[in-house]
């Protein structure tokens, strides 16, 4: 079967690419920006790429277009699809038909910590000798790629609640039908397609209901929104995790940043944990996996080696280098929520040393200034905060910024590069956070510095 993809060099649609390759189809696609890493990721496996959406690409007609949510009406592959009557369906709906069908699927959904949770819950079963297959929104260190099918009937997916496609408004995760899921979180995000919080509920509540009887959810203690979505109806066995207050599974800190606890079930403590990650969050997301993995009749005290080997997922704290003693690391954090506990982890780590915060209101939801009023206390960790100012940003910064640390904007990327250079210090780090490129700003940074005399 030929297999073409439309908005295949998105971190999704290549995995969907990669895997559809591991099952024997002949894969081709087509995206508006066609570049590495994923471009030549895409085509080491014999995938033909298109660049841009023409209709030409389309010469040779395959058997099925897979199609992404980022494309719509209008768009001429989309038109020609539709007037040629081509077979069609999303992502998810491939996903569901062609890989899940016959597998346990563990999902990972909230509004943060996905990727990080769910190639944590991979690397364990992977650990475990499961061989298990994984679709992740990211690339975990520990594998090397986002996706693969694996060797087992075991299936750890990304469970994002943005919607499917310009012909199904409803949230990917619902195509999934999971055995095991795990809810990290719940808040207001992606302005651009739910109207306010209601609205993400109401499409996790359709997710908890496509959780079999004889599966299992798992989800943070004291998360008001998730409690509201488990009282308007569960089906399924319920376990809550927590840190340093008592639950079904709970992580008693040794360190106060999170790279070392102990990890309790039903008040019996299993294990101690010591990992290259940091923060709370991280301590979260790993105790939501470890009782995942149990589920799937892993040992806790297996789990737990695994997390001593776990390697961090890239952009996520990721450090990027060090130059004449200034530290540079990238997060893809973007949210408030996400924003402060990433500072919040790197405070922990470097303790009364100088952070600068450089951040990209990238998201349609920061764009829309939908989290303008709590932005400031997000970035309170940090010494200074340097926000990139894009054009086609809605609201004013500068009341925002009057609140925080030496809080300034800057219009180009050149600029923001500049400042820090005639600023930093050896001792000082630079947190650079964007869920985009953000115009190859890390490595510029840290090829400026070069030039610095120390």
């Amino acid at each position: 079967m030929h297999i073409h993809i439309l908005g295949i060099c998105g971190t999704f649609m290549g995995g969907v690419a990669m895997i559809a390759r591991q099952l024997g189809y002949t894969v081709t696609g087509s995206d508006e920006s066609v570049y590495p890493p994923m471009s030549t990721q895409l085509e080491s496996l014999g995938i033909t790429l298109f660049d841009g959406y023409s209709s030409q690409q389309f010469k040779k007609k395959p058997d099925l277009v897979v199609i992404g949510n980022a494309l719509g009406r209008g768009v001429e592959c989309i038109e020609y699809v539709l007037n040629s009557k081509l077979a069609f369906m999303s992502g998810p709906e491939f996903i569901a038909k062609y890989i899940l069908q016959d597998k346990w699927v563990l999902a990972v959904a909230g509004t943060h910590g996905k990727t990080t949770t769910t190639s944590i819950l991979s690397w364990i079963l992977e650990f475990a000798g499961m061989s298990p297959g994984f679709l992740v929104g990211g690339i975990p260190e520990n594998f090397g790629v986002s996706a693969r099918i694996g060797e087992s009937s075991f299936f750890v997916i990304e469970a994002d609640e943005y919607d499917t496609a310009f012909f199904d408004k409803r949230s990917k995760f619902v195509h999934y039908q999971p055995n095991t899921l795990i809810m990290n979180n719940l808040e207001f995000d992606h302005a651009d397609i739910f109207d306010d919080l209601e609205a993400i509920k109401k499409q996790f509540h359709h997710l908890v209901k496509t959780v079999p009887s004889n599966g299992l959810i798992i989800y943070p203690q004291n998360e008001k929104n998730i409690d509201d979505v488990i009282d308007r109806g569960a089906w399924t066995p319920l376990q809550k995790t927590a840190v340093g207050v008592k639950s079904d599974w709970m992580a008693e800190l040794v360190q106060e940043d999170g790279s070392e606890f102990y990890i309790n079930f039903n008040g019996k403590r299993l294990g101690l944990v010591g990992w290259d990650l940091i923060g709370l969050h991280n301590v979260s997301n790993a105790i939501a996996a470890v009782a995942a993995a149990k589920h799937v009749g892993v040992l806790p005290t297996q789990a737990i080696a695994a997390l001593g080997d776990f390697r961090n997922v890239k952009r996520r704290m990721e450090l990027k280098g060090q130059v004449n003693g200034i530290s540079v690391y990238d997060d893809f954090a973007h949210h408030p929520t996400a924003i402060k506990l990433t500072l919040q982890g790197l405070r922990q780590k470097v303790g009364e040393a100088r952070i600068f915060a450089v951040f990209e209101p990238r998201s349609n939801t920061m764009k829309l200034g939908v989290h303008k009023g709590v932005l400031a206390d997000a970035l309170i960790e940090a010494d200074q905060v340097i926000m990139f100012k894009p054009e086609n940003l809605s609201w004013d910064v500068a009341p925002m910024l009057s609140q925080v640390a030496n809080g300034i904007s800057m219009d180009s990327v050149a600029e923001i590069i500049a400042y820090i250079k005639k600023v930093a210090v050896a001792g000082d780090y630079v947190l650079i956070m964007s869920n985009g490129g953000f115009d190859n700003i890390h490595q510029r940074l840290l090829d400026g510095l070069q030039n610095v005399p120390v």
